[in-house]
């Protein structure tokens, strides 16, 4: 039997696609690309990394500028909506068929979601009640779930599965929560026209669905020309059209799994009764086959998971990274305490991620469990439940993004991300240290 044939340029790229195909190697690229961006704002390139990004894009017709933005701009209503996509894909698979399928299951990470979302609010809001300063209670209430499913798995199956689902299932509500909150509370003056408009495509999309529209095309062109350019010049962050977009998605599919298993059996069967060219080429009776099985496997895919996990990998590693090295560089050169502590953001923000966000989650679990409402899953215990709370402080990615809808003030901006750092990188080592403790201690 000839084993598949191998290509010179595939010992450049089978390294690569192994890294990415690791679970931690996301939180990795984060991490580099925080990193870059922390040192050129500190450099001699300081000046040059933050006047690029003020740079402005748009289109223009006779002497008239269109959708004119600066590219932090772009990259922050642009590039973030595709993450947000993504996002609004995997909550509805998992309220269809994953963890939120099933409300018993779900009720534990659910809650203490939830949990983690009021206790850092209130927290940032009893040190910030008044002011401008009080507009960023919804920067400590986010998980970055890359960063946070990146340090659990470090651990490799050492950790049990139960911690990981439980923590991404949290993850996936958090990220639904930080959508309503940008929608009601972060959202700018509303073009009611406009609105009405990028609704519309969203019933578009929603009525194709119903009709038996499979071609994501369809839903692509819809989305990014309708409901994304419609939401943003209304004034509802376009995120919140992407996930209503995403939503849209069909999540059947067209042809059932033994349906599939038989139509694939027969076209294999045929393939093999057809006689080779003894050419590198194929006969037209091969390539109408192997068109065939295309179609077929693609029939038997649900819309909504081909899209999901086409883009999962352009999500994590090109957009996500580029939105953190766009807003994760701090400068100090010009910083001094007065600054930093003539309000309590800094102290808000990093109690309300690190204290907040791991009391809420650890104490709203086991308040569940002694009540009996929900219990553990399999593997879980109080002292990784801990570790696990520890980790939800990591707030990297969706609290620098509602930094930048809450304050317009370098200064506030600047506040805000030392204490998404101070507080990410706090609970992240003690969260890694308390699971890395737990693990030796297990026989």
């Amino acid at each position: 039997m000839n084993e598949q044939k191998k290509y010179p340029i595939e010992k450049v790229i089978y390294p690569v696609q192994r890294f990415m195909q690791q679970q931690k190697a996301g939180g990795i690229v984060l991490g580099v690309s925080v990193l870059i961006a922390f040192i050129l704002a500190n450099s001699a390139w300081s000046d040059a990394y933050f006047s690029f990004f003020d740079y402005k894009l748009g289109l223009q017709f006779n002497d008239v500028s269109y959708l004119t933005y600066s590219i932090h701009h772009w990259i922050n209503d642009g590039l973030m909506a595709v993450f947000f996509f993504v996002v609004g894909l995997e909550l509805k698979r998992e309220i269809i068929a994953g963890e939120l399928s099933n409300p018993r299951k779900a009720l534990l990470p659910i809650s203490a979601a939830i949990g983690g979302m009021l206790m850092p609010a209130a927290i940032y809001l009893l040190l910030n009640p008044t002011g401008a300063a009080s507009t960023g209670w919804g920067i400590p209430m986010a998980t970055d779930i890359a960063f946070a499913l990146g340090v659990l798995y470090l651990f490799g199956d050492k950790i049990p599965l139960s911690l990981k689902v439980f923590l991404a299932a949290l993850a996936i509500v958090d990220d639904l929560g930080a959508v309503l909150v940008i929608a009601f509370f972060y959202t700018s003056e509303i073009s009611i026209f406009n609105l009405f408009i990028g609704l519309g495509f969203v019933a578009t999309m929603y009525i194709g669905n119903r009709l038996g529209i499979r071609n994501v095309f369809f839903y692509m062109i819809l989305g990014i020309v309708g409901v994304w350019t419609a939401f943003l010049l209304s004034g509802v962050h376009s995120t919140i059209a992407a996930v209503l977009a995403a939503f849209t998605i069909p999540a059947d599919v067209a042809l059932d799994e033994n349906s599939y298993i038989r139509k694939i059996r027969t076209s294999i069967d045929q393939f093999k009764e057809i006689r080779p060219n003894g050419m590198p080429t194929l006969t037209d009776k091969q390539m109408a086959l192997l068109e065939k099985i295309k179609e077929d496997t693609r029939l038997a895919t649900p819309p909504l998971q081909l899209l999901e996990q086409a883009m999962h990998k352009f999500v994590i590693f090109l957009v996500i990274p580029i939105f953190a090295f766009a807003n994760a560089g701090v400068s100090f050169k010009e910083l001094n305490l007065e600054t930093l502590f003539n309000n309590n953001i800094m102290i808000g923000v990093t109690a309300g991620l690190f204290l907040g966000k791991t009391i809420g989650v650890f104490f709203t679990s086991i308040i569940l469990v002694k009540l009996r409402i929900a219990s553990f899953p399999a593997g879980m215990n109080t002292r990784n439940l801990f570790g696990v709370s520890l980790l939800s402080s990591i707030g990297f990615t969706m609290s620098l993004f509602i930094t930048s809808l809450a304050f317009t003030n370098p200064d506030y901006i600047m506040q805000s991300k030392i204490g998404i750092f101070v507080a990410s990188l706090t609970g992240g080592f003690l969260g890694y240290f308390v699971l890395k403790k737990q693990k030796n201690a297990t026989p």
